[in-house]
């Protein structure tokens, strides 16, 4: 399109040229707005048609003059009538080739459209877990991806509208949300290890005599675990103890009631003492331990803790 249009100006430049030669050959001829005088008595009318021909060519291109010929020339240039002539044949080439190939307007850059923006599809105060089973709840009218930065071509997990997936997340920083054509980096909160707290909740070992046969009818200790995965936590104990199957307290966190577990009768309890007679304090009173050891079982990490129970005799 951009050569047709410079073809066009060459023709128009040549045709100007071989105007003004026109004029110089004619020794006296100007351009002026004043009326065409005695113009078939001077020129050949052949060659004033040729003229008129071009200055229309010239005018449909957007130039506009009129040309006055000095009468005073009374001879026929028959040079310029053969240069007339051919521009005239090219004069005509151009203008059946303008016609067939219109030069058209280079259209005006379309601006894109903007996306609406699309509401968030989780809580505000959504965040994940490192090495643990997340939850991914999406409240939107569309489907949410999530990523990895670590594998940005292969999603964690795909939610549908208005449905709930668990997937698991490892060490990474951070994760990818994706919807429609936006995303969203959502921080990874480390793992921290569980916490193990030990309670007495019993007096009986505050005593000057404590009885075995007490501390193993009631229970002497509650053990705490919580974790903010607790169902991913493995939970093993040792010592002369009893304890119960765990219950969750109101904060979610596991509890062990426990109790002594050393001698069911008063003879086993003496076999025990002559075997274990280094256990006895200065004060006379025998003291065993018991530890509790809460592992998770996908950040790896693992805490023990321990206490002891105090007693001097079976029974009373």
């Amino acid at each position: 399109m951009v050569r047709r249009s410079r073809d066009s100006k060459f023709v128009i430049y040549q045709v100007l040229y071989i105007f003004v030669i026109t004029v110089l050959a004619l020794k006296g001829a100007e351009l002026n707005l004043g009326e065409v005088v005695r113009k078939d008595k001077v020129v050949d009318k052949s060659i004033r048609d040729s003229l008129i021909a071009i200055v229309d060519s010239l005018s449909g291109q957007g130039l506009k003059f009129n040309i006055e010929i000095d009468t005073n020339v009374v001879t026929e240039n028959l040079e310029l009538k053969k240069k007339l002539s051919s521009l005239n044949k090219k004069i005509a080439s151009l203008s059946s080739k303008i016609e067939r190939e219109p030069i058209l307007e280079k259209p005006e850059d379309e601006k894109p459209v903007e996306e609406k923006s699309l509401r968030f599809p989780f809580v505000k105060s959504l965040s994940f877990l490192k090495y643990a089973t997340n939850k991914a709840e999406n409240k939107g009218d569309f489907e949410v991806e999530i990523y990895s930065p670590e594998n940005p071509d292969k999603p964690l997990v795909v939610v549908p509208p208005k449905s709930v997936k668990e997937f698991e997340v490892g060490g990474e920083d951070e994760l990818i949300v994706k919807y429609g054509s936006q995303e969203t980096k959502i921080p990874v909160k480390e793992n921290l290890p569980p916490e193990i707290k030990i309670t007495k909740v019993t007096t009986k070992m505050d005593k000057q005599d404590i009885y075995v046969k007490d501390l193993q009818r009631t229970t002497c200790f509650t053990v705490t675990i919580s974790d903010e995965r607790p169902e991913q936590i493995k939970v093993k104990y040792s010592g002369p103890i009893s304890v119960s199957k765990p219950y969750k307290d109101k904060k979610g966190n596991l509890v062990y009631n426990v109790s002594l577990k050393l001698a069911s009768t008063e003879r086993r309890f003496d076999d025990w003492i002559d075997k274990n007679e280094n256990l006895e304090e200065p004060d006379g009173r025998y003291k065993v331990n018991f530890f509790f050891v809460a592992y998770d079982t996908k950040s790896k990490q693992k805490v023990q803790v321990g206490d002891s129970f105090y007693f001097t005799d079976f029974a009373k």
